[in-house]
């Protein structure tokens, strides 16, 4: 006997039992972003390999180890897409969108990084991603994360994350103060991991991301990127605390607050829970000015977000904030014998018409009325109907209560929909 063929380790599949709370989540974040005014875009899973190097940096672990890169036919390299920004940037270059204009644009959906799975973190995940173009002051930075404060409001998740704010400075200033941590560094390199000497001098920032608790005391005391930023960066980040205490969202200064991708400057957050042991992030962005240039385009402003999805459903779950969602049938038409099974495709679909919005589900595959009322219960339908040679010969359907205690009762199939939408709305 042949081996089953499995979902590929880390790439899950959504069952119908599970769907009701991804949507939930996808129909709170599309009408969040609508009420900002912001537009969706849709790009390739596959973009070119040099997209990514060029913009995550090939120093990261995102490329140099998570990305799932292949050549096509012509000899092309390609990656399944790791993240949204530079796919966004690449397509708003290409199309024009970005130079000299405003762009208020998100993006929702599949992303690919060859890690170990873990609860939260998969091999294919989802993000929801939020970028804003062309406009340089603080006030952007701050309705990106004034938004996120209110979808957390929606899903009922406002009272279980907190929000953690940075400033990563000038380019200039950053590649000062990065000499002063590498050299500091140096000086305690006998306590750095792995990791952290193989960063030591290709990305330093990110040691001090290091969440080993052997070196927690040593970066504790490291020369702090808040002490070196340029005078604009300290006003921007004076301004962003500003408008964020306006408009009463609390905040916290972490100032070993980095990113993973080079592309960031100034303004860096997160937002965290501890209700989901190690995967405590749910949303993270910055601003990124160079990246557009960087990737082909004219100099342009830009700032966004990226939150991964399956840790929102499970933060969601976790908590029972899913409201309840029905995946029942409304009703359930049970078809008897040839005739009835012609006459009820018709009758199914004028119900469909009359009663938008509701589950009607035909019986399909034949089968006694025994069968067919078995099928009908486990839909869960609150009404079935039953038609047969007898209600064929007299225009009717029997209606048949399954969750209530009341009798049957024939209606006129003319009748049907006015009779069954007072029933269906109760």
């Amino acid at each position: 006997m042949s081996k089953d063929i499995q979902a590929i380790r880390g790439m899950n599949d959504c069952l119908p039992q599970d769907t009701p709370v991804w949507q939930y989540l996808e129909q709170m974040i599309r009408s969040t972003v609508s009420s900002y005014g912001y537009d969706e875009i849709r790009f390739p899973i596959v973009e070119m390999t040099e997209l990514f190097k060029r913009s995550i940096g090939e120093v990261t672990d995102i490329v140099e180890k998570e990305m799932y890169t292949f050549e096509d036919r012509n000899g092309d390299s390609l990656t399944l897409r790791p993240e949204g920004t530079a796919c966004c940037v690449r397509a708003g270059n290409q199309h024009g969108l970005l130079y000299n204009q405003e762009q208020r644009l998100w993006y929702m959906g599949p992303m690919f990084r060859h890690e170990r799975p873990q609860k939260g973190r998969y091999r294919q995940f989802h993000q929801f991603g939020l970028e804003a173009f062309g406009m340089q002051g603080p006030d952007i930075d701050a309705e990106v994360i004034i938004l996120t404060a209110r979808l957390w409001q929606q899903l009922g998740l406002a009272p279980y994350v907190k929000l953690e704010l940075n400033s990563l400075g000038s380019n200039a200033a950053r590649a000062a103060y990065r000499d002063k941590l590498v050299a500091y560094l140096e000086q305690h390199q006998e306590l750095l991991d792995e990791d952290s000497q193989r960063r030591l001098h290709s990305n330093p920032l990110r040691v001090l991301d290091s969440k080993n608790p052997a070196m927690a005391e040593m970066l504790s005391k490291a020369p702090q990127l808040l002490d070196h930023l340029d005078e604009e960066s300290a006003s921007h980040l004076e301004g962003l605390k500003q408008r964020l205490t306006a408009a009463g969202i609390s905040f916290e200064i972490n100032p070993r607050l980095v990113r993973g991708l080079d592309y960031y400057n100034r303004t860096v957050f997160e937002w965290v829970t501890t209700n989901l042991g190690s995967q405590g992030t749910v949303c993270a962005g910055g601003r990124y000015d160079g990246l557009v240039e960087q990737l082909g385009g004219k100099a342009t402003p830009a700032v966004g977000f990226a939150m991964g999805m399956e840790r929102l459903v499970l933060l969601l779950q976790s908590l029972d904030l899913v409201p309840a969602v029905s995946n029942n049938a409304d009703l359930y038409l049970m078809p008897l014998g040839e005739a009835a099974e012609l006459a009820a495709v018709s009758v199914a679909e004028q119900l469909r018409n009359a009663l938008p919005g509701k589950r009607i589900v035909m019986h399909c595959g034949g089968g006694n009325l025994k069968k067919q009322l078995k099928r009908a219960d486990k839909s869960g339908a609150a009404v079935g109907l039953l038609l047969g040679d007898d209600e064929l010969a007299s225009g009717q359907v029997t209606l048949k209560w399954l969750r209530a205690d009341k009798p049957q009762q024939t209606v006129a199939i003319t009748e049907l929909a006015t009779v069954l939408n007072a029933v269906v709305t109760e």
